[in-house]
């Protein structure tokens, strides 16, 4: 069962008490940064700070913290095996602060697998000037950590051994017109080939694997926009190759998409999908942040809706804010099959929250439910023909 972190409630006077952060670091001037930035808000206060996990560890009993952010490389005992430890005595948020580095990116990624909620970035140069600006994200990401949901982490490599035979997809073939946003006839070209489009954020490195673990070598191509830095991007998609039965990689410009393979989009890149005469295929672009991101959901998700339309299916995951669900919901409207990521499973129900409001989705699901809707929506063309229903969790 996740376990629920809420902010405590004063029962007698009413009164939503400040989120309690403990900050790990080694570093004095991080310390420093972070308490300045983080207490100069009105509902979140460091009640204190330590220099290792050793002292963090009496802090967490004495203080007890809602959030805990940590450094992932710190003296006497490294960030990833205090994190292991938290986890398996005392399940809390974590914020993990992290290097932009390839070894950075590694840990963080280990580090997110073993239940950290989220990560921040750490400046390499002019450190106090860097983590101002960075001020608006870390107080949005611990906020989002302080209503988090904590799920035990679980081992990929029993379900990727199981893909011993390939589930064959069935076509789907489409020719219906689609009117856009400015209300131009959309012709969608008959086609045997599905897109499925999935955006995440916070918590979706590891929604993203349970899902691909799920899916077999030859299911559809799947085009993925998850927030993450240029640095992590690539180590991301390295990983996800390791555990998935499909081959994973970074999206280039131009990729074929291809059955059998998953795009991930590069961390300081948008990824679009369009159509190259009878093939989808991946375009990056270096445009200015939509919705704060880049890569950013809701644009990858308006391009599927544009040019694969009802030959795709959208998921969206846990994630903090609203990106991706104004995108979900025109693909919906383009005559794609559309998903979100239920409450009970999501890190944060942000992202798939706001598109199920909109009215942009046709399936609410468990995050360990989802492959399998998925794989079942390909392989039985009714589906597509069906009557839209919004949260319908069959």
């Amino acid at each position: 069962m996740p376990l629920y972190f809420p902010f405590s409630i004063n029962k007698e006077e009413g009164i939503v008490s400040k989120i309690k952060v403990l900050i790990i670091d080694d570093s004095a001037l991080i310390r420093q940064m972070l308490t300045k930035i983080l207490n100069s808000t009105d509902d979140i206060e460091v009640v204190g700070t330590a220099a290792d996990p050793y002292i963090a560890r009496e802090k967490i009993k004495r203080l007890n913290p809602d959030v805990l952010t940590l450094d992932v490389e710190m003296p006497r005992m490294d960030g990833l095996a205090f994190l292991n430890n938290l986890m398996r005595l005392r399940p809390m948020p974590v914020v993990m602060i992290s290097a932009l580095t390839q070894s950075g990116a590694d840990t963080t990624l280990q580090a997110l697998e073993s239940g950290a909620v989220d990560f921040i970035s750490k400046p390499q140069i002019d450190i106090a000037q860097t983590l101002d600006s960075y001020a608006e994200e870390i107080t949005s990401k611990i906020r989002a950590a302080a209503h988090a949901r904590l799920s035990p982490s679980t081992s990929s490599t029993a379900a990727v051994k199981a893909l011993k035979t390939p589930i064959k997809i069935a076509p789907k073939y489409s020719a219906d017109v689609i009117i856009s946003q400015t209300q131009t006839p959309k012709l969608y070209f008959k086609t045997t080939d599905k897109i499925i489009a999935i955006g995440a954020s916070t918590g979706g490195t590891e929604a993203i694997k349970t899902f691909l673990v799920k899916m077999p070598p030859d299911a559809p191509g799947v085009v993925i926009s998850q927030h993450i830095p240029a640095t992590f991007s690539r180590s991301f998609a390295i990983r996800m190759n390791q555990v998935s039965a499909m081959t994973v990689d970074e999206a280039s410009q131009g990729s074929v998409i291809l059955p059998g393979h998953v795009y991930i989009a590069p961390g300081s890149h948008h990824l679009l999908v369009e159509r190259d005469g009878s093939r989808y295929v991946c375009r990056l672009n270096e445009g200015n942040p939509v919705n704060r991101h880049r890569p950013s959901v809701d644009v990858l998700f308006r391009s599927v809706a544009q040019n694969v339309g009802p030959n795709a299916i959208g998921i969206i995951l846990t994630g903090m804010g609203d990106d991706g669900a104004q995108g979900i919901k025109e693909m919906h409207e383009a005559g794609a099959i559309t998903v979100a990521q239920d409450e009970q499973t999501s890190v944060v129900w942000g992202m798939p929250g706001e598109a199920v409001k909109r009215g942009g989705i046709d399936y609410v699901l468990p995050i360990q439910e989802i492959a399998a809707k998925v794989l079942a929506l390909c392989n039985n063309s009714k589906n597509y023909t069906l009557p839209k229903s919004n949260q319908d969790s069959q």
